[in-house]
């Protein structure tokens, strides 16, 4: 089915919209996936909040230009499907590194987070990121582990006094 100029330039500008607000973009090759195996990836995607579309390449190079995924543009050849991960980084690498992992047929070819272009080997560093609630849990772990243990150094001095007292009544109470 053939594409109008009006088709074309809503596509390109939704994929140019997404693409300026996503943190991270992963481009795979999706040759010889069922129509069944493309459900189940788009179905997992939706789940897990990303944006997932089949582009003809002519029509993505013109939505990537003047963003930050703007490096990608010199290298879309051949069926690739797009990851646009809107909120976390690692969202998106998560759900592709997940469904390769059962089929061998999506192929990274490239990923890109922030304007940087990444070997396709770096999506399993992309997808072990934390994501932002466990960044911060991390973050706050980090600076209470000081006041802890300055509390329990602290509470140290007078809770031996106190056992002490415990083993003199004790050793009292024994005579």
């Amino acid at each position: 089915m053939r594409l109008t100029l009006e088709a074309k330039k809503a596509i390109v500008n939704e994929v140019a919209e997404i693409a300026a607000s996503a943190p991270s973009a992963i481009a795979a090759e999706y040759a010889g996936l069922s129509v069944a195996e493309m459900t189940r990836l788009r179905q997992s995607a939706r789940e897990a909040g990303i944006y997932l579309r089949v582009v003809r390449n002519t029509l993505a190079r013109r939505a990537l230009e003047n963003t930050k995924f703007d490096c990608m543009c010199d290298r879309l050849a051949g069926p690739l499907l797009f990851a646009f991960s809107k909120t976390e980084p690692g969202a998106a690498a998560k759900v592709i590194r997940n469904f390769a992992k059962d089929n061998d047929k999506l192929v990274v070819r490239f990923v890109a987070l922030d304007g940087r272009l990444l070997a396709p080997a770096d999506i399993e560093k992309l997808a072990n990121l934390p994501t932002y609630e466990q960044a911060i849990s991390m973050l706050l772990g980090v600076m209470t582990a000081p006041l802890a243990l300055l509390a329990r150094t602290l509470v140290a001095p007078h809770a031996k006094f106190v056992r002490t007292l415990a083993a003199v009544r004790d050793k009292k109470q024994a005579a």
